[in-house]
C-alpha cells in the first residue's frame, strides 16, 4: 500500500472537512460549539463573529431598567439611591470577558434567532459567574440551572441583592 501516514491523514482529514461541510444534520440537542472574541450586547447576550447569543437561563436587568440600594444610613434611617442596574451588569459582563476567547456550547435558537449557550472563559462559567455575583438572576422560566447561584448572591446580598430591583422579565412587561 502507497499510503504513508501523512497521507493516510490527509485524506482523513479531507474526508472529514467534506462530512462536516455538507451535512446539515437532524435538529438535535446535540452540543455546537461557537467560540472567538466576545462583544457585549448587554448583561445576558454577547456576540461572536456575526452570531448573537442569549445566556442561557439567566436574565440580566435591561440597559434602562433602575434598581435601588442603600446608600446612607444614620440611626434608624436609611437613604437609598437609583442607579442604572442594566448598565452596571453590563459593564461587569465586559470587564469579565475582557477581550478574551470565549467557547459558547449551544443546542438551540430562540425566537429572535439568537444561539441560546453556556458560555465559558477559560473554566469559568460566565453565566454562573453572572448570577453568583448578582449581575443576573435565574431565569426560571427556561432553566433551573442557576438557582443556586442565585441563592448564594441573596443570601451575601451581592449586586441586585444588595438592594431592590424588579425582576427583568416584569420590567420588560412594564416598559
Amino acid at each position: 500500500m502507497f499510503l504513508n501516514k501523512k497521507k493516510l491523514f490527509l485524506l482523513i482529514s479531507i474526508c472529514l472537512t467534506f462530512f462536516f461541510v455538507t451535512y446539515n444534520g437532524v435538529r438535535s440537542d446535540e452540543i455546537k460549539i461557537i467560540s472567538g472574541l466576545a462583544k457585549v450586547i448587554d448583561g445576558d447576550t454577547i456576540q461572536i463573529s456575526e452570531k448573537k447569543i442569549r445566556l442561557l437561563g439567566i436574565d440580566a436587568p435591561e440597559k434602562k431598567q433602575q434598581c435601588r440600594k442603600p446608600w446612607l444610613t444614620i440611626s434608624f434611617l436609611t437613604f437609598n439611591k437609583e442607579y442604572l442596574c442594566g448598565e452596571i451588569s453590563t459593564k461587569k459582563l465586559k470587564k469579565k470577558i475582557d477581550n478574551k476567547s470565549i467557547i459558547c456550547k449551544w443546542t438551540e435558537k430562540d425566537r429572535y434567532n439568537r444561539f441560546i449557550a453556556e458560555c465559558y472563559k477559560g473554566k469559568i462559567n460566565i453565566n454562573a459567574w453572572l448570577v453568583q455575583n448578582g449581575y443576573a438572576v435565574a431565569y426560571r422560566k427556561y432553566s433551573t440551572k442557576f438557582i443556586g447561584q442565585e441563592n448564594i448572591a441573596r443570601k451575601e446580598q451581592l449586586g441586585l441583592w444588595a438592594g431592590s430591583f424588579e425582576m427583568p422579565w416584569d420590567y420588560r412587561k412594564s416598559n
